[in-house]
């Protein structure tokens, strides 16, 4: 009887009892979330996401988070400033996320439909691919900040024409394209800043075809969130 506990840093009255799918998803984010703050590094991350995904019961997830801080509290709530221009009204959300890890290493992430922008982004294709449309997005803030590094992979940023788009990377053997200055459009800003080092960096800006209802996509495991 009660409600399953929850595997919150060795937080749990039966450490015997299997774990759900649902529980090891709960300790995936406090890693990543641990990680977009600077706690863990990728090396890290990796090695406690992999043992998070193989842990069979409460007790093999103590030691996983037991040396991090609580989770941190919400970011205030985003204003929300009248969006002109484009086909798609801007969505600002009610729960902002102040930042998140995106990693590509020898893979790929991908982030479309109805999801959240965070206020600090951070963008990382090491011989990978990583896909941001934010035309359906929500934005946690009047002003965004990408930071895009592609090491030999590529990252794309897609957005509608509402947004205002600053480019303030690094090109090195490769590119670093995309719109140039703020145009008086009244949208958030999206500042895109990083290095592209045999890779390449490129922010698009396009209208949103089709006009069916977003679709909301899962978050998959490598993804920080």
């Amino acid at each position: 009887m009660g409600t399953t506990p929850e595997p919150y840093r060795g937080h749990t009255p039966d450490p015997s009892l299997r774990i759900s799918d649902a529980d090891r998803h709960k300790v995936a984010d406090i890693l990543r979330e641990a990680a977009g703050e600077g706690r863990l590094d990728i090396d890290e991350l990796d090695d406690r996401l992999e043992a998070t995904f193989k842990a069979k019961t409460y007790a093999d997830l103590v030691p996983i988070t037991v040396d991090l801080p609580a989770a941190g509290t919400p970011a205030p709530p985003a204003t929300r400033p009248a969006a002109t221009g484009g086909n798609t009204p801007v969505a600002y959300a009610a729960n902002p996320v102040e930042s998140r890890l995106y990693v590509a290493i020898m893979s790929g992430v991908d982030r479309r439909g109805i999801w959240t922008v965070p206020v600090t982004g951070n963008v990382i294709a090491l011989m990978g691919g990583a896909e941001l449309d934010m035309r359906q997005a929500e934005f946690s803030a009047q002003e965004t900040t990408i930071y895009a590094n592609a090491i030999m992979g590529g990252i794309t940023i897609t957005v509608g024409p509402e947004v205002q788009v600053v480019m303030q990377g690094v090109p090195i053997m490769g590119g670093f394209d995309g719109p140039r200055g703020i145009e008086p459009t009244g949208g958030p800003v999206l500042r895109v800043k990083g290095l592209a080092l045999m890779g390449g960096v490129t922010v698009v800006r396009k209208p949103l075809k089709g006009g069916k209802g977003a679709k909301r996509l899962p978050i998959p495991p490598h993804e920080l969130h």
